[in-house]
């Protein structure tokens, strides 16, 4: 009875129309000056603990935390519900499989392995560029990604049975977070609790990066790994501690002709500049007014890319315009902002709010931009003359191949594919340059992969997908392509030939929003990230050898130069043609079949279980029953001893360098191990198809093409490293295997941001199952961080000033992890021991990155998934207990 009225006590009301609409109210709880001066998002984390922690002693310890900003102690958070993506998914998927196996197998209940939030599981991440260009690609790409993938999708259909709680999403339907956005949030819900029916903030946590675009709806999400995700749906509380708040105050307006991509690119580079990382970044101010929520939603959804865990927007007349156009009905929009004003989550509500740190940002400076080579924050304006480079050859002059060839040319991914502004803005200019004559080089690749089926339906009624069409950017199908290393086959042989020949360099232009070294195409030597009009121009043009808006793109029909600014529709033509067809029966139209997958899906909830342990494949070369249990028998602390480096690496390593995502070459140790199971190279497929099989994905660790292995003194590029103390040079897939035939534990040596990029927990697993038990690195990206906690490496940080090169470590050192012999507190000092092949020995102190109790409890158990069969075979006995009680 305490615990119901704990939460009773906190609970207000407000009038929707004739109904009393109850709430858990904050500011009742933690005092209103106190509530006035807390930022959005912690407010909405105050809600989650108010409403849903159970232990009414520690409900009230966290809302003091939160209230004073007290970062010693941890946070539980309890979200709403999980989205999921299929390539970190699937790997979920057979993690959940072979723990209801572990379980059943000791005696306990495998029904209990099930997820108790609901659960969306979006295929979006398996569709490839194999056709371009063409009117039927569509077509082909989802019958060839059909065929390939079917292995994954019978298990998929598996797992759409056994667990409640849970809907697929199938292929072709779009990209997880613009379906997120448009479709499955209520923004406002209406949850149980003990006080009875309440209203509350969506929530949700899901496996990408880039989960934050649900953010600029106002709603507080952010990316996990698959392991983070595995503990929400399995009804556990993520454990935090309160995160650094900043806020960013937005000023004017974004000038004619400049488009949310440049925003969001300027923004990005900003954001790492002032160090973001791990912090819940806020947007307010008197320039929100201007910004339409699909251009909130491109700045949100690149808020990895500046390394911040949510990128928050707050509820305003944008928000409830947005669901009305999208569809929600008038109860959810006026449920939405009664609750959002009355709980104090209104943008006119946050006035008083102090953020740990605040910055002032002028949409008005804003300039058209691309960023790369190799990274999202590497901004270039676009009109400066920055871009190097050679004497520009007009398209068509000759037929010649240039010096930086545009071999791909891609709007694709998330971020951009569905901001009706932006895409209007390249349909348009694309029909200005086909009236003017204008084509596309024979070398570059084209592809269009809306991440919604609305932009089909909006660009199909105003006739404006026929000039991107004659231009080569056909749809090639809905869903995350070229922005995840699905950019098709290798390059023509004679092409690449060509490009060899000439000392050319291979470029890639994309929409999407990840540019790391090797991502987008292994043949692609340099990336730039673009808005989808500048992807068209940049086509038209067949290279970048210089600024795009000082060299005339090609000839006309005419005989005239023609430059960027003939081709860019105002803003004027843009809105107008906005305004007349993306419209709600676009996204009535758009989202049809979808709604029925959903109904269809709630049906399907009632057969769940019926198939509840899945028949595992011994020949399977996608889906094998993983090994993460049989590890924790090497989980003591005290073998962290003589240690050897597998890889020594620099600065910004990201998720790619350590778990690439897109083509299998035969060269590689993947390739070598399928060709050896009789699978075809056409039949490769992908590296993040192949996660479902562990055989498959541990070989693929740190086999980028674009790995800077610190240890090889020629400055070699790929997946090599030295096998000490013999100095041999092997692939490091090989290396580890003759590390763990000596019993030699590894250890990864890092620079700053390691493990930036996607979230994907294949990061942490592979270098785990390779025999990594330390990660000693700089600094941190959040989400790798966690997911090598909960797979049970230790992650160690440098102090300041101290780093690989101080200690000018080469490889052959060996370390010793000292003092675990009990065990470590969160963010406590270590001592690390190195010796150096010469014989000396230097001590050095470092920061232990178990963040929280949590973390440590999975070092402890050898990893999450270990401690989770621990605790459900409790729960099954408990449940057993209590069964034969009642009996």
């Amino acid at each position: 009875m305490a615990e119901t009225y704990a939460v009773a006590h906190h609970v207000a009301s407000f009038n929707l129309g004739d109904a009393s609409i109850s709430y858990a109210s904050v500011a009742d709880a933690v005092g209103v000056e106190r509530f006035a001066s807390l930022p959005l998002s912690l407010r909405i984390l105050a809600e989650n603990i108010l409403r849903k922690e159970p232990d009414e002693g520690r409900r009230l310890q966290c809302l003091e935390a939160i209230a004073s900003a007290d970062d010693g102690i941890d946070l539980p958070f309890r979200p709403e519900r999980v989205v999921l993506q299929d390539m970190l998914g699937t790997a979920l998927l057979t993690d959940l499989a072979a723990l209801r196996d572990e379980v059943a197998e000791a005696g306990g209940d495998a029904s209990l392995v099930n997820p108790s939030l609901p659960t969306h599981f979006v295929v979006d991440h398996s569709l490839n560029v194999d056709a371009w260009g063409v009117p039927d690609a569509q077509a082909r790409n989802e019958a060839i990604e059909r065929e390939r993938n079917a292995e994954r999708f019978r298990f998929m259909d598996w797992a759409s049975l056994a667990f409640d709680n849970f809907s697929i999403i199938s292929s072709g339907s779009g990209i997880l977070h613009q379906i997120n956005l448009e479709r499955l949030t209520p923004v406002v819900a209406l949850a149980n609790s003990p006080a009875g029916l309440l209203a509350c903030p969506d929530t949700l946590v899901g496996t990408d990066s880039h989960t934050p675009m649900i953010n600029a709806i106002g709603v507080l999400g952010w990316g996990v790994g698959g392991l983070e995700a595995e503990v929400a749906m399995l009804g556990k509380p993520l454990m935090m501690r309160l995160p650094e708040t900043v806020g960013i105050r937005l000023e004017g307006q974004l000038r004619p002709g400049i488009l949310a991509t440049d925003l969001a690119l300027t923004l990005a580079e900003f954001l790492r500049g002032i160090g973001v990382v791990g912090a819940f970044v806020e947007f307010h101010g008197p320039g929100l007014a201007s910004l339409p929520l699909a251009d909130r939603a491109t700045v949100a959804n690149m808020a990895p890319e500046y390394g911040a865990t949510a990128a928050l927007f707050p509820i305003d007349e944008r928000t409830i315009e947005y669901m009305k156009i999208s569809g929600r009905d008038a109860a959810s929009r006026a449920l939405t902002e009664g609750y959002a004003r009355a709980q104090g989550l209104w943008a006119d509500e946050l006035g008083a709010v102090r953020y740990s740190r605040s910055y002032d940002f002028d949409l008005a400076s804003v300039e058209r931009v691309i960023a790369g080579p190799r990274q999202p924050h590497e901004r270039i304006a676009v009109g400066t003359g920055a871009i190097p480079s050679q004497t520009a050859t007009p398209n068509g002059a000759g037929g010649e191949l240039p010096k930086r060839p545009v071999v791909i040319a891609a709007i694709t991914s998330c971020t951009n594919t569905s901001n009706p502004r932006t895409i209007l803005t390249a349909a348009l200019l694309a029909r200005n340059a086909r009236a003017r004559g204008l084509t596309v080089p024979r070398w570059v690749r084209t592809s269009f992969a809306p991440g919604s089926r609305v932009v089909s339906d909006y660009l199909q009624a105003s006739g404006l997908q026929k000039p991107l069409d004659e231009l080569g950017f056909t749809i090639i199908g809905f869903g995350c392509t070229t922005c995840n290393g699905l950019s098709g086959p290798q390059l023509p042989e004679e092409l690449q030939a060509a490009i060899t020949a000439q000392g050319a360099t291979a470029v890639g232009v994309t929409s999407g929003n990840r540019n790391f070294e090797g991502r987008v195409h292994p043949q692609a030597r340099e990336v730039f990230i673009m808005s989808p009009p500048l992807i068209v121009a940049y086509a038209i043009a067949g290279s970048d050898d210089a600024d795009i808006s000082l060299r005339p793109l090609g000839v006309g029909s005419d005989g005239r130069d023609i430059f960027l600014s003939d081709l860019w529709p105002s803003d004027e033509e843009v809105e107008a043609v906005e305004k007349q067809y993306a419209t709600a029966a676009s996204f009535e139209r758009g989202y049809r079949e979808i709604d029925e997958i959903l109904a269809r899906g709630r049906e399907r909830r009632r057969e769940a279980g019926k198939a509840s342990r899945f028949e595992w494949d011994k020949d399977s070369t996608y889906i094998r029953r993983p090994p993460y249990w049989s590890l924790s028998v090497n989980a003591s602390p005290k073998q962290l001893r003589g240690l050897r480096p597998l890889v020594i690496l620099g600065d910004h390593i990201t998720t790619d360098h350590i778990s690439p995502t897109g083509t299998i070459l035969p060269v590689s140790d993947t390739g070598i191990y399928l060709d050896g199971q009789g699978v075809a190279f056409a039949d490769f497929n992908s590296y993040g198809s192949r996660r479902g099989n562990f055989e498959a994905a541990e070989r693929a660790t740190f086999a980028s093409p674009r790995l800077k292995n610190e240890m090889l003194a020629d400055g070699a590029e790929g997946p090599l490293t030295v096998v000490q103390p013999v100095g041999e040079r092997q692939s490091i897939y090989r290396a580890a295997k003759a590390y763990a035939y000596r019993d030699t534990g590894l250890i990864v040596v890092a620079g700053k941001n390691y493990g930036s990029g996607s979230s994907r927990d294949w990061a942490a697993k592979g270098p785990r199952l390779l025999g990594v038990r330390v990660v000693l690195a700089e600094s941190f990206e959040r989400i790798h961080r966690q997911n090598l906690a909960a797979i049970g490496i230790l992650p160690l940080q440098f102090m300041a000033g101290e780093s690989r090169k101080t200690l000018r470590l080469n490889g052959a050192e060996t370390f010793d992890i000292l003092g675990l012999e009990r065990a470590p507190e969160p963010r406590q000092e270590i001592a690390v021991r190195i010796h150096y092949a010469d014989g000396r020995t230097v001590d050095i102190s470092t920061i232990c990155r178990l963040d929280t109790a949590e973390d440590v409890s999975y070092f402890l158990h050898g990893g999450l998934l270990p401690q989770l069969k621990t605790e459900i075979l409790a729960q099954s006995t408990s449940r057993i207990a209590r069964s034969g009680a009642g009996a």
